[in-house]
């Protein structure tokens, strides 16, 4: 199951560049991509505000 970011996300960008196939685009909140992750938590081993949930 992929990743997802929460309502909590402060869109600081910081999960962006963590991601290794590139399933993170840009908004508010930022969204990842389901069928591009490959559930290796790196985004939200980031996230300052924990709003990355598996």
């Amino acid at each position: 199951m992929a990743y997802k970011i929460t309502a909590s996300c402060v869109s600081c960008g910081s999960c962006m560049p963590e991601c290794p196939v590139t399933a993170i685009k840009e908004g508010t909140p930022f969204v990842i991509d389901a069928a591009k992750c490959i559930d290796c938590g790196a985004c939200a081993n980031v996230c300052p505000v924990e709003a990355i949930k598996a």
